[in-house]
């Protein structure tokens, strides 16, 4: 899928928690992760983590789903 500035505004408007549940939950062969689209998600996920207290956020977050 094309990254356009659209879908590229509301990944940014995303918190950590929504782009963790989505990667988690939303079905295989979902087209929001495919392409240029999928990159940036994951890249975004990806520079979040990398933020002060990301790593922490990330595990507090895969426990809260259950992970």
């Amino acid at each position: 899928m094309d990254l356009t500035p659209a879908k590229k505004q509301y990944i940014d408007s995303l918190p950590y928690a929504d782009l963790l549940h989505h990667v988690r939950f939303v079905p295989v062969g979902d087209p929001i992760f495919q392409g240029e689209t999928g990159a940036y998600w994951l890249q975004r996920m990806k520079e979040l983590r990398a933020q002060p207290g990301g790593q922490e956020e990330h595990v507090r977050e895969s426990k809260a789903m259950g992970w």
